[in-house]
């Protein structure tokens, strides 16, 4: 970008959606085209160079200033959509426009656009003061509020977003030597602006034009009013443009000026709105924003300083007066404007230096985006005042006004941080909002912001010196409390999860927030743990001095006096603006430290002690303009905090004369350095007692460290930090110590933790307190009976405490086996948490962040990439992880499917590091998240669990807390009993990391696994026949089932492909999908899904076997009994059971219910029930507890349900069994065949019949039901996509294609796309390339003669030229060697590696998953061989072609004929099996009998 006399060039890349990102319309004059509004989001707006007003004079090397109006509208819409455009544009008429850019000593280039009014009669003197001070002419406002001395300077417009503007404003007053501008009083300021150029008015009224192109233009929405000072105004585009960082607004008098500033982009745009236009609310950035002192005159000033507490007059607050919080704010209030001011530009920044190391400068940025102001003015500075109390009286609520720009502040903070801002979900919320603020005075934050302003105020504390840890604050939502009684429970677990044994962890309990200022909640402990203090009559002081009041305070309302050094005081809580209660802390919550010495034995016979949990419990949380008075947090101790300020404080218990008698020091002269010496002693002991305990404390040197990190990452994060030097620099040591040489910048950003007043000072006292109580007897109760009483009240309390902490379960499903292990587990945590369970596509990651614990639960698709329903999640989920700085070389699908290459990369709990390994710790973004993985897999694929892997390395990466090591479930052997055993452990380790774990019985909670809402029992469910209704479209019942859409096709034609004399088939599948209202689109790779049906003959074995069950064709409908909330308490009721549409039974087992997997050992004890004869009872009670004995009878017979009930003769199940627990039947998906140019309206499948035998024979559902089908038939079908698997975009690009077998299905559609590509588009070229991309086949098959399938295409391609060559590998020809495909692949090996890597080709793979991995190891020696790689890099390239989209595969499982694989598989499953779990099942057998499970696989 580049600025010449009053123009300036801007280069966009034009969208397809909103074109450059701005509407024009007609000009009178040329150049007739003006920017008449910015789109919201647009290219125009991200840019921040562009602004309404703006004169279209050149695009490109086109210039438009001599050509008419409806032309160079054309030329603009005709510029190509994603190609850089370059526009020169030229200031409003009235304005001068340049660009300032200024770099920092780093050598980053900030640039701004500078807009101001035109003033003619520009003298010399005028011109040379400007060039001094970097500015333009002030614009001079007269009228009846504002005074005619009172002078704004344009230049704020450049230089608005600064903090020291309550030290150096841009307001010049009184000088009245620069030009001015006479305004009538209440005179709009667009008609300032005209005077200034009388021919400013040159548009005339014409409709505004959306740049797109014309085939794009859909955008009738932007329909346009013109006003009457000819200004287009969109009805439907806001005035002001909104961007991800929206600008800041300086509001003038009367909101007559509003100078837009955005300050979040490197480019800057500065430009003025008209009277007419609407007036945003004012946001942070405001440089009016630290005017208050400033703008007072010194009278007033000094008046504010002298009145009481610091607190504003009535003049000067009103909670209900007119004079709005905006005028508050901005210093807008008609005061005359004293003139006596000094003038003084206001710095964008402000430069901070590290005395000690000047590599540490920084500048400091961030100071521009506050909404409040610091108590220092320019004649005094408070930076050493122990607390700013709030300018509002005590007890006084925020007026309306006030809490709306805090809540927009706040809530705009909360969608930046999600990246969410200026989103329909953001605009809605603000709404939202707002509207409750209007109507009731307040509003309620949503969990997720109540999480991210609880953390950020810790990183705004200026005082702390560990906000390193900021992000792993955990957050407690007790606003749902309302009693003291309620509060002291929540407050007794937030001390057991904050102590955890000695392992301290940040945490913070919220309570409701203020509302009327009468209904105030309040700890009145200063810290939930502190030591007594007892003034005696001598004078003297036993106990802590800091604490006597508060001590009396306890004495006054019961508690008895210990009269000891360190007595724990009791905690005094106030709920809903009520009396204080007492509550004694129970003792074994509290750990306290006896106070040692490594060298001095002495030491410990001085009796000092310590706790351990410094948990502040009197700050009010300042969030969103909502003040939560009551929100106790702790982090962990600094040594000095109590070594030198608690034992050493002359103020505190002052050990210092007695250590040093001890010691034996000189203490009558200061020369000797006695106290010197004994604090270092003292803070040793402190340091050493702690570390010995297991307390986590951390030392003054660290700490400091950990700040300087901490303030180079806000620095890169958010361009600065506040922070307060006096407090930051420790209390000993300071110059050795690196914070001491670093400059600090102070000020408030909110959200933030603030001062109040002490609650006894405040509080108005029940009016009959005093008054005797009555004469009537009390009932006295036995101490057992109260202790029952209290067990039984702490108990639900616990229980209702536990139900604060959030848990989400997350899964990601093919089959849905992990959704419903997902709500099972769901059921188990329901017990102790809020659980709620999410799949993974319906998950924002963003929310990630502000959760408590994660758990996942999900399989692996193919060789090793994530569900359909887990892929977009994964992506998010990586890009997360590389944006925190921590990626690594490999790159989405590769790394996942590498994962299970290793182990969890960090297998160390991030709870269990020491203090200063955690200061030391750079937080990830989710290092307040705990989180465990359960993986589902097969040990059939070489990829087992990879992205089971893949989510527990990226967690652990992202900095979440690993409770519970990853645990596998494998489906050839014993994967339901390896969930029972992870779901029980990690509840227990939950329940004990958020200690909520003494309150629940495991027993109870395990439980669920068995008594799930949908667990089958014989009252539980029921069928009701339906006469009046008729039965539902199968396609939308399948619809509704699935929760995919699913349609109608119809069977054209079915092709045998395999000889006569083979004894398999394979046949193709001809399918007209032109059937439904909306056709089926695909592409060549893609999958088709076929939803089949069960046989006849297995359906009509399994409903002669049902008993009590209506006739197989009567439409019924499945209910289930269960539990509703209701106003006068729970009922149970009957609903509809919504698994199985309403339909016939007969429907049901046929089309929605799967009766060929072998029954889970949950069903076979349900089936138990079911047996009329013992001994078919024991038999399946045997099956359904012992595992070794269940899975050897699964794989040996494979049975049906029809099988199940031919062997236990005596079985008779109940309709509502089957219909609540049977599995669904699953669609089948097949590689499309087919091209859709070369068959239009049809979609093509190659279907293996399939058939195998255990025992005794069994068939494939979907090949086998498709293989009667006769032509006319009705199939319902969908695709899915397979974006990894098409051609590739470029023409020129070499194919390699392997498929033996039906892995042929894909690569037909390729050939048949080739075809007619080559016949229908031009000859492709790119660069050097010329010419369509030569095509290689590698198919394999057992004899060419029998099984070579598709033979008569395969040659015509190669007549045509469609296929360059092509290759079979034969594995049963009795004439030949075995050769599989990866055989003749090495045979050509030279060609391969040239098609890779010489020409940039692309290599497929369609098969089952063991040819798949073989085909993989082939490439990779292959490489070695012929480009002279070692393996690992061989590997990497392999990665590298998949990461770019050049290596694809195309994998389905193992099948039933691979006997080989499978057994080889099934040995290792149950091996590992029997590794890891076997000998705990066995032990917990024989401890407590059978375990019980879930609902039905």
């Amino acid at each position: 970008m580049e600025s010449k006399s009053n123009t300036v060039r801007v280069k966009l890349s034009k969208s397809k959606k909103d074109g450059f990102g701005f509407l024009v319309q007609r000009r009178e004059s040329k150049p007739h085209v003006v920017v008449s509004d910015l789109i919201p989001g647009g290219l125009a707006v991200e840019c921040g160079l562009i602004s309404r007003g703006d004169i279209v004079v050149r695009l490109n090397d086109t210039y438009l200033t001599d050509i008419d109006y409806e032309k160079a509208v054309f030329i603009l819409r005709s510029a190509p959509i994603g190609h850089t455009a370059t526009l020169l544009l030229r200031a409003p008429d009235g304005f001068t426009t340049h660009l300032v850019t200024t770099f920092d000593e780093n050598g980053v280039g900030k640039t701004i656009r500078v807009t101001s009014p035109f003033i003619q009669n520009d003298s010399f003197i005028s011109r040379i003061k400007r060039s001094f001070s970097r500015g333009q002419s002030p614009i001079r406002l007269c009228n009846a509020e504002a005074p005619s001395d009172t002078l704004v300077d344009p230049t704020a417009i450049e230089n608005s977003n600064n903090f020291s503007s309550a030290y150096s404003s841009d307001l010049t007053l009184g000088s009245h030597d620069k030009c001015s501008i006479e305004m009538e009083p209440n005179e709009p300021i667009n008609k300032l602006i005209s005077n200034v150029n009388s021919n400013h008015n040159n548009m005339i009224q014409s409709p505004k034009i959306y740049l797109t192109n014309a085939a794009d233009d859909k955008h009738q929405s932007y329909t346009n009013v013109t006003d009457n000072n000819s200004r287009s105004v969109s009805n439907t585009i806001p005035s002001s443009p909104g961007n991800a960082n929206e600008p800041c607004e300086q509001v003038d008098k009367d909101h007559r000026e509003i100078k837009y500033v955005n300050t979040d982009k490197e480019a800057t745009t500065a430009y003025h709105m008209k009277e007419n236009e609407s007036v945003p609310t004012p946001k942070r950035n405001s440089v009016a924003t630290n005017r208050v002192e400033n703008t007072t005159s010194d009278e007033n000033r000094r008046s504010k300083m002298d009145s009481p507490k610091n607190y504003p007059t009535s003049e000067s607050y009103s909670p209900g007066s007119r004079r709005s919080s905006l005028a508050v704010l901005t210093g807008i209030d008609g005061q005359k404007v004293s003139g006596e001011r000094r003038s003084s530009q206001l710095k964008k920044f402000m430069k901070l230096r590290n005395l000690a190391d000047e590599s540490r400068a920084s500048l400091d940025t961030l100071h521009s985006k506050v909404i409040d102001t610091v108590p220092c003015t320019p004649d005094r500075c408070l930076g050493s005042v122990m607390a700013h109390m709030n300018k509002r009286p005590p007890g006084v609520p925020r007026c309306k006004e006030e809490v709306l720009l805090h809540a927009r502040d706040f809530i705009e903070q909360y969608y930046t941080s999600i990246k969410r801002l200026n989103t329909p979900a953001h605009l809605k919320r603000l709404q939202k909002v707002s509207a409750s603020i209007e109507k009731i005075g307040t509003y309620e934050l949503t969990s997720s912001e109540l999480t991210f302003g609880a953390k950020t105020s810790w990183r705004n504390a200026p005082r702390c010196i560990g906000r390193i840890q900021w992000s792993k604050l955990q957050v407690f939502d007790a606003r749902h409390i309302t009693t003291a009684r309620g509060m002291f429970e929540a407050i007794c677990n937030h001390i057991r999860y904050g102590t955890n044994k000695g392992n301290i962890r940040s945490a913070i309990t919220i309570f409701p927030p203020r509302t009327d200022g009468k209904h105030d909640y309040r700890i009145w402990n200063a810290q939930f743990i502190r030591y007594a203090g007892y003034r005696q009559p001598d004078g003297s002081i036993v106990g802590d001095p800091m604490n006597i009041e508060f001590t009396e305070i306890c004495e006054q309302l019961g508690w008895k006096p210990k009269s000891g050094m360190f007595d724990l005081l009791p905690l005094v809580l106030q709920a809903n603006g009520h009396d204080p209660e007492m509550f004694e802390i129970p003792r074994d919550l509290v750990i306290e430290v006896p106070l040692i010495h490594p060298q001095y034995p002495w030491f410990a016979e001085l009796n000092l002690k310590w706790y351990a949990l410094p948990a502040v419990s009197m700050m009010v949380f300042d969030c969103g303009g909502l003040e939560f008075t009551a929100a106790p947090f702790n982090g962990w101790y600094m040594g000095t905090e109590i070594g030198a300020r608690n034992f050493c404080d002359i103020s505190r218990y002052h050990f210092t004369g007695i250590v040093a008698q001890k010691m034996g020091l000189d203490t009558r002269k200061s020369s000797s350095l006695w106290k010197d010496r004994v604090l270092v002693e003292i803070n040793i002991a402190v340091l050493y007692s702690y570390q010995v305990a297991g307390v986590t404390i951390t030392d003054h040197h660290a700490a400091a460290e950990s700040f300087m990190k901490f303030a180079e990452n806000e620095q890169r994060l958010r361009g600065g930090y506040t922070a307060d030097w006096v407090w930051v620099v420790p209390p000993m040591s300071g110059s050795l110590t690196p914070v001491f040489h670093q400059e600090m910048l102070m000020y408030k950003m909110k959200p933030s933790y603030e001062y109040q007043e002490d609650p006894w000072k405040t509080h108005v006292w029940m009016k009959d307190r005093d008054k005797k109580t009555s004469d009537r007897p009390k009932r006295k109760f036995r101490f057992r009976e109260l202790a029952r009483a209290v067990k039984f009240s702490a108990k639900l309390m616990g229980r209702a405490l536990a139900r604060r902490v959030k848990c989400v379960i997350l899964y990601a499903t093919e089959t849905g086996k992990s959704e419903r292990f997902a709500r099972m587990l769901c059921e188990i945590f329901k017990h102790a948490f809020d659980a709620r369970v999410m799949c993974m596509e319906e998950y924002d990651v963003i929310d990630l962040e502000h959760e408590a614990m994660v758990l996942v639960v999900t399989s692996t698709f193919g060789n090793g990439d994530p569900p359909e329903s887990g892929e977009q999640f994964a992506k998010d989920l990586y890009e997360l992880k590389s944006t925190n700085g921590r990626s690594g070389d490999l790159r989405k699908m590769s790394y996942i499917r590498m994962s299970v290459s290793s182990e969890p990369e960090d297998s160390q709990s991030i709870s269990n590091l020491s203090a200063d390994d955690n200061l030391q710790m750079e937080a990830g973004p989710l290092s307040n998240v705990r989180y465990s993985v359960f993986g589902l897999g097969s040990r059939a694929y070489p990829k087992f669990c990879a992205f089971a892997y893949y989510m527990d390395n990226v967690f652990n990466q992202l900095g979440a807390d690993r409770i519970c090591k990853l645990a596998e479930g494998d489906e050839l052997c014993g994967q339901e009993e390896s969930f029972r055993q992870w779901a029980k452990k990690v509840f227990e380790v939950a329940c004990e990391t958020f200690c909520v774990g003494n309150d629940f019985s495991l027993k109870d909670a395990t439980s669920a696994l068995a008594m799930t809402d949908y667990s089958w029992s014989p009252d539980k469910f029921r069928l009701t026949p339906v006469d009046n209704e008729k039965e539902p479209d199968l396609c939308e019942a399948l619809s509704q089932l699935n929760g995919k859409h699913v349609l109608q096709c119809r069977l054209l034609q079915r092709t045998q492909l395999q000889s006569p004399k083979s004894s398999r088939q394979t046949f193709l599948m001809r399918l007209d999908i032109t059937q439904s209202d909306s056709e089926l689109s695909y592409l060549p790779g893609d999958h088709v899904a076929i939803f089949p049906a069960n046989s006849a003959p297995h359906v009509d074995a399994i409903l002669r076997k049902l008993q009590n069950a209506p006739d197989p064709d009567q439409l019924i409908r499945v209910e289930v009994l269960q539990e509703k909330n209701a106003p006068l308490g729970a009922v149970k009721g009957w609903t509809t059971f919504k698994k199985i549409p309403l339909c016939t039974l007969r429907t049901a087992l046929t089309r929605f219910l799967d009766i060929t997997t072998p029954p889970s050992q949950t069903m076979l004890k349900l089936f138990s029930t079911q047996a009329n004869r013992e001994l078919d009872k024991e038999e399946l009670e045997h099956l359904g507890t012992d595992l070794h004995a269940y899975e050897d009878w699964k794989y040996k017979r494979v049975p049906t349900l029809a099988e199940l009930l031919d062997e236990f003769p005596s079985l008779r199940l109940s309709p509502t069994l089957l219909l609540s627990q049977l599995p669904t039947l699953q669609q089948r998906f097949y590689s499309i065949s087919s091209s859709p140019k070369a068959y239009p309206g049809e979609i093509h499948a190659t279907v293996s019949v399939m058939r195998y035998k255990p025992q005794m024979e069994h068939e494939g559902v979907c090949s086998n039901w498709l293989n009667r089908l006769e032509a006319g038939d009705t199939i319902p079908c969908l695709v899915r996509a397979a974006p990894t698997f098409h051609l590739p975009e470029d023409g020129t690009l070499p194919i390699i294609m392997v498929g033996p077998g039906t892995g042929i299905a894909p690569f037909r559609s390729f050939w048949q796309q080739r075809k007619i590509d080559k016949e229908m588009l031009k000859e492709p070229s790119n660069g050097n390339r010329q010419g369509w991309g030569q095509m290689y086949l590698y198919f394999g098959c057992r004899e060419i003669d029998i099984d070579n399938i598709y033979s008569a295409e395969l040659k015509s391609a190669m007549e045509e030229g469609v296929l360059k060559e092509f290759y079979v590998a034969q594995s049963r020809n009795p004439s030949m060697r075995k050769m599989y495909v990866q055989d003749v692949l090495m045979q050509n090996s030279k060609a391969v590696c040239d098609a890779l890597i010489s020409r940039g080709g692309h290599f497929y793979i369609c098969g089952d998953v063991q040819m798949a991995s073989d085909v993989t190891r082939t490439l990779q020696q292959i490489l070695q061989k012929e480009a002279a790689m070692d393996s690992s890099h061989a590997m990497d390239y392999i990665l590298q072609l998949r990461d770019s989209n050049r290596f694809h595969e195309d994998i389905f499982g193992v099948t039933m004929r691979s006997t080989e694989v499978t057994d080889r598989a099934r040995d290792q499953a149950k091996k590992a099996w029997i590794d890891k779990v076997g000998s705990s099942i066995e032990l917990e057998r024989s401890s407590k009998g059978s375990i019980e499970t879930g609902k039905k696989d």
